[in-house]
């Protein structure tokens, strides 16, 4: 029997998808933060990359001064209400609370940082202004994370910006890439629509900025370029079958559930290729939208997964098989996918080894491949001067954020391979400063 049944309805896939870090009430947040201790030199800022001052913000809750909080989170961090509800806080600020220490639950840093953010959005409390007109126009490729974080820092110094925005929807990965139960759509959309209320920077949708035509205009339009283009589809796996109906990679059947909802279709039985953090939210969402079975195939062991621990965890509650030392060798079928071979394997040395003759199939009716993310090479070639490095991220100063093309500054997952959300906010932010530095 599957933990869930299949949603039909917007009220049952809420049901399904109900969110892991709920919005606390008043009295929840009081006690909550009266939990903390304060802590001088604490340690969950020095976990957190936007440096948030987390004491100062959940001192300002315990004393009633709610907008307060919200604006010593957002100004460390713009996105501090998506960031609060997507970013793994079990490993970042509440992994590092002195409080596991003791073996005593940490405080719920990021409830927290939801409760005083949400409020200040839906009172809509402003607490930016752009800056006066200079004169400079900038233009952001990308209204993701790091796009967002970028236009924001450049309007409150006087920049005039357009962002480019490929799809219909802003917000990137916070809307298309996380997990329904982290995060809905509605959260993602506000807490952009209250940023671009108060610093008036201009998203252009549908808007593919691609072609080195595109790249000659935008230079003769604009001052400075930021890329926050992240990362492109999902990495094929290079072996037969990969292309039969119903093999889907984890990057686009995401994007599709947060687009359609319970209107996306999974199988019976579903195969999910690996076992990294994307892995385990398209093997859950596979369970809570109604699969009979949804099995975690992994090529290592189970230690050796890239996931975090309480992402895995996450996955079992719902339902989730793991299969590991495992290697996809083939995926069967004539039009449709109907299975996947396997031959089981060995780590030695820190290298992966098949072994001869344990190929088996599991039979299934929908794979779906986690299998890491492809650079979007299509694009960088396009700009002159541009360099990158060996496994195809963008080279930026560690400093500036300027490529190796000074019109051009770039941050977020095009320049580090994929992290969170969290690392791409801070890093645009530190860019937006290296392009208010460049054009002055």
């Amino acid at each position: 029997m599957p933990e869930y049944k299949k949603p039909n309805s917007k009220e049952e896939f809420e049901k399904n998808f109900t969110q892991i870090k709920p919005l606390m009430n008043e009295t929840q947040a009081y006690y909550e933060s009266s939990r903390c201790l304060f802590c001088y030199d604490a340690p969950c800022v020095s976990a957190c990359p936007t440096r948030i001052d987390i004491p100062l913000f959940i001192r300002q809750i315990s004393t009633g001064n709610v907008t307060g909080s919200a604006k010593t989170i957002y100004d460390s961090n713009y996105l501090g209400n998506a960031c609060g509800k997507v970013c793994p806080t079990e490993v970042l600020c509440e992994g590092a609370c002195v409080y596991n220490l003791q073996e005593v639950k940490p405080i719920e840093i990021g409830r927290l940082q939801n409760f005083a953010t949400s409020n200040a959005i839906r009172n809509k409390i402003k607490f930016f202004e752009s800056g006066d007109p200079n004169g400079k126009k900038a233009a952001v490729i990308g209204a993701g994370p790091a796009g967002i974080s970028c236009a924001c820092e450049l309007r409150r110094s006087g920049i005039e910006v357009d962002i480019f925005e490929a799809k219909d929807k802003p917000s990137g990965l916070a809307l298309y890439g996380v997990a329904p139960y982290k995060i809905t759509n509605e959260e993602a959309l506000e807490e952009v629509n209250y940023l671009q209320e108060q610093l008036g920077f201009n998203i252009i949708y549908n808007t593919y900025i691609s072609s080195k035509e595109d790249f000659q205009n935008l230079e003769k339009v604009y001052d400075a370029v930021f890329l926050g283009i992240g990362l492109g589809k999902t990495n094929p796996v290079n072996i037969k079958g990969e292309n039969l109906k119903n093999c889907f990679g984890a990057v686009e059947f995401i994007s599709e559930l947060r687009m359609n909802h319970h209107m996306t279709e999974t199988g019976n039985v579903v195969i999910v290729l690996g076992g990294g953090n994307t892995a385990m939210d398209a093997a859950s969402e596979s369970a809570k939208l109604g699969a009979g079975k949804v099995i975690l195939a992994y090529r290592r062991g189970r230690e050796e997964m890239g996931a975090y621990d309480f992402e895995f965890e996450i996955a079992k509650r719902s339902g989730v098989e793991g299969l590991f030392n495992v290697s996809p060798v083939e995926i069967t079928g004539t039009d449709k996918v109907s299975g996947v071979k396997f031959i089981q394997t060995q780590s030695a040395n820190g290298k992966l080894e098949m072994l001869e003759g344990t190929e088996f199939t599991i039979e299934c009716d929908m794979v779906i491949k986690a299998t890491g993310q492809l650079k979007q090479s299509e694009v960088m070639t396009n700009i002159p001067g541009l360099e990158t490095d060996n496994k195809g991220r963008i080279k930026v100063n560690e400093k500036t954020y300027q490529t190796t093309n000074p019109k051009y500054f770039s941050a977020g997952d095009v320049i580090s391979g994929g992290q969170e959300v969290v690392n791409a906010v801070a890093e645009a932010k530190a860019a937006a400063a290296g392009i208010i530095g460049f054009l002055s």
